[in-house]
């Protein structure tokens, strides 16, 4: 019976984050679709200059 419990408990522990990380993604994707495309090309450049990567 020990056994039986600590499976299901580290097998929820594991379905947490998945679920978060996947419902995060779907969000990510949700929201930048509706953001304008110049938007989107303003934040990612200043990102990238922000961390040292060059856009041009």
């Amino acid at each position: 019976m020990t056994t039986l419990t600590q499976s299901l408990s580290t097998t929820r522990t594991r379905l947490v984050p998945t679920v978060f990380a996947m419902m995060l993604g779907v969000a990510l994707i949700a929201l930048t679709g509706h953001v304008q495309a110049a938007a989107l090309h303003d934040a990612a450049h200043d990102v990238r200059h922000a961390t040292g990567f060059p856009c041009h």
